[in-house]
């Protein structure tokens, strides 16, 4: 049997409220904790199989702390999923419960507590500790309250030094072994390594081929695929099942692996879990869950500071510690390694780093480099491959689909994204369905599926209270569109222009009546500003140009959201011709002479200039990408001041000058390094490199510095994560010692 098919499916669970009688035995002990330990730990994996009602039943008939972080855990993923205050209350109050038993159990092991082969005494709950802590910040940081969040930021440093204590002293006793655990600095930690024996039975569970259609490296112009063309299920003949074949739960329930092992054979595999060469280190069930649980912890928590934009530096100069993304990276993908909860979470975790936050990255390492470990890079086959394991293990679970869809968009199949998605609505979790409504809104916004686009946000009202006011503009801006399609059609329908142009007026003016109602660290949310400028902007220029709401906007909004969520990214040639087409000046509804004033403001020139040069970019029009952003780079910054001004665009735009140079470097890169650039030497072009790589630097570092503007930390994350790839490139290339 294999060992993946038992991903943590664990012991049998065992009665869990016996407290053992003082005259106990050290062994006794121990084996309770261990009991106890591995019985939460199997309730708390139906929470990655979209049962958390389950989970919590299961859980709440134990009173360890075990116990007590995984209800915990529930209602934080609830809390982080939906953003909903009321969660996140309760979360607060379930993990400060958890992390004080935690305590008191951590100092009664370290006095009498059985030690374990490489962990110190009371290593298991000082983790529950730390993850209750880490838990209870990252809610504290969503709240509302600035002050909440900075004491959740201030309850990271002793989340921060316990973590640490715990891999110093892993690291000590794995030295004293002759042993190291993980890869180079540069490098991931080794996949898991199935043994021989099983690959067998691997290749026969059904679900073990999640293929994914993957777009070429270049744009040839086709259009995205109509059906998504992967599967779970070995669908060989039957075309038409295809899309039924990579469901997670589709209609019929999926049942999982039945285990055919014994209790004890359970057990053991359960404590093992790790699959790979590290396997004979980790075999200690506490050590197992301290080892996996701490690289969890810590790297979620390295990550996490690593993406905090500058502008809440005031915040992370309260924690004392600076986030580290590679080593954060490396910490969860060595997590992911073990066939337990730990595992699990570290691999959504990762998912969504890579499916998510690097999907709105441009200045990242090649495929080919991140297959070969770059760790800063996107490693396709290899996410891929977590996934399809997720996917087997927890088939129930509609969080895996909505990472299904997330690979598919980022591979430039955003048809089949939208295929997967529209049929991922019956989660057992409304937070869960909210979350896939919103993806299913913006890849239907990206290839201009207007009508979807604007359901499908509308329908984010009715799941998710977090930003009715952004919810409501973009779908505005999804009429505003079908609106200019019906009046420059050829055959006109007035009754469809008066119908959108009033539905298109209602919602952008319901937009900014919502805007402020939810806070992030006392501030408004940064959308919502961005929500407010626009309308008091088109509201203004209405009143001056004497012309309706409608009419007086100017540069499509629905392509500058596209850009901010860097949609460009994944669309393919004819939806980049299209989208070009969709920021031209005559797509606007007044006469010309009207139209000359919209287009002569400098905001305008700049934000229409900005997303065309990126859309530009994408298509390989690089000399047109370069002179339109010298042109938004050259407006005078005064014509930015004022609170209805688009004041985001120009730094924007030294951003993209970035990536511009990234792009030359990497064409050159991939060229033959005997090659020459006009003509030059290889020395010379070694010369070359290295001042695209400055010139990228400095352009990152001139956009970094730009000071406050609405969406600084949206633009300031794409800007950190160039700036880990160009330090990861210079030690590369041996151009520096870090």
């Amino acid at each position: 049997m294999s060992r993946l098919s038992g991903w943590i499916r664990g012991s049998t669970p065992k009665a869990t409220s016996h407290e053992p009688s003082p005259a106990a035995s050290t062994t006794d002990l121990r084996a309770a904790e261990v009991n106890q330990m591995e019985d939460a730990m199997v309730s708390m994996t139906k929470i990655m199989n979209d049962d958390i009602e389950g989970a919590e039943v299961g859980l709440k008939q134990g009173s360890s702390a075990f116990h007590s972080l995984g209800l915990g855990t529930t209602t934080f993923m609830r809390s982080v999923i939906g953003f909903e205050k009321d969660i996140m209350a309760e979360a607060s109050k379930l993990l400060n419960t958890c992390s004080t038993q935690a305590w008191n159990e951590q100092k009664k092991a370290e006095k009498n507590g059985p030690d374990s082969r490489i962990h110190p005494p009371g290593s298991e709950f000082a983790l529950v500790h730390a993850e209750a802590q880490l838990m209870s910040a990252m809610v504290a940081v969503l709240h509302e309250s600035y002050l909440e969040a900075a004491k959740g930021f201030w309850g990271l440093r002793g989340a921060y030094a316990t973590l640490e204590r715990m891999m110093q002293a892993e690291e000590a006793y794995l030295a004293k072994k002759g042993l190291k655990v993980g890869g180079s600095k540069d490098e991931l930690p080794p996949p898991p390594v199935v043994p021989a024996s099983e690959v067998k039975n691997e290749e026969q569970d059904e679900d073990a081929d999640l293929d994914f259609v993957e777009a070429p490296e270049s744009l040839s112009g086709t259009q995205t695929p109509a059906q998504y063309n992967g599967h779970l299920s070995k669908v060989i003949d039957e075309t038409e099942k295809k899309l039924e074949g990579l469901a997670v739960s589709d209609g019929a329930p999926v049942t999982p692996p039945t285990r055919k092992d014994s209790p004890a054979s359970m057990e053991s595999q359960s404590s093992a879990g790790l699959q790979g060469p590290d396997a004979d280190v980790f075999t200690d069930p506490v050590d197992v869950f301290v080892h996996s649980g701490a690289n969890m912890c810590f790297g979620i928590l390295l990550l996490m500071l690593s993406m905090i934009p500058p502008s809440f530096g005031k915040l992370l100069s309260i924690i004392g510690f600076r986030g580290d993304r590679e080593r954060g990276v490396k910490m969860l993908w060595q997590s992911s390694r073990f066939a337990n909860i730990n595992g699990a979470v570290s691999g959504l975790v990762l998912l969504a780093y890579y499916n998510g936050f690097l999907g709105f990255a441009d200045i990242l390492p090649t495929e080919e480099e991140a297959e070969q470990g770059a760790i800063v890079g996107y490693p396709r086959k290899r996410c891929h491959d977590l996934l399809s394991t997720m996917v087997t293990h927890y088939p129930d679970s509609r969080l895996w689909r909505v990472e299904e869809a997330r690979s598919l968009s980022n591979s430039r199949d955003i048809a089949g994204a939208i295929a997967i998605l529209e049929k991922n609505t019956d989660s057992k979790m409304r937070q869960v369905t909210a979350l896939n409504s919103f993806e299913l809104s913006l890849d239907c916004m990206y290839i201009g599926h207007y009508e979807a686009m604007r359901d499908n946000f509308i329908r984010c009202t009715e799941l998710n209270d977090w930003s009715h006011s952004l919810y409501y503009f973009l779908a505005g801006c999804a009429e505003l569109e079908l609106y200019r399609n019906a009046f420059h059609a050829e055959k006109k329908d007035d009754s469809q222009i008066r119908v959108h142009k009033a539905k298109a007026k209602e919602l952008l003016l319901k937009a900014p009546s919502l805007a402020g109602k939810k806070k992030f660290m006392s501030k408004p949310l940064p959308f919502e500003e961005f929500v407010k400028r626009k309308v008091q902007k088109w509201e203004k220029r209405s009143k001056d140009l004497g012309v309706d709401l409608v009419d007086a906007i100017g540069v499509s909004p629905v392509q500058e959201m596209v850009y901010l969520w860097n949609g460009i990214k994944k669309m393919q040639t004819s939806q980049l011709e299209r989208a070009v087409d969709t920021l031209s000046w005559s797509r606007l509804t007044v006469p010309v002479e009207t139209a000359n004033k919209i287009r002569a403001e400098s905001d305008e020139i700049a934000v229409g200039d900005l997303c065309l040069a990126a859309n530009y970019r994408a298509l390989g029009r690089l000399d047109e990408a370069k002179e339109l952003l010298k042109t938004v780079l050259a407006i005078d910054k005064t014509a930015f001041d004022g609170k209805i001004h688009d004041d985001w665009a120009q730094p924007a735009a030294a951003y993209e000058t970035a990536v511009l140079a990234w792009v030359e470097l990497q064409n050159a890169n991939k060229k033959d390094t005997t090659a020459s650039i006009n003509g030059d030497s290889t020395q010379d072009l070694d010369i070359w490199r290295r001042k695209k790589t400055d010139e990228c630097q400095t352009w990152l570092d001139k956009c970094a510095g730009w000071g406050n503007y609405v969406l600084d930390a949206r633009i300031g994350m794409r800007v950190q994560t160039g700036t880990d790839t160009l330090r990861w490139y210079k030690r590369v290339k041996g151009w520096s010692s870090e």
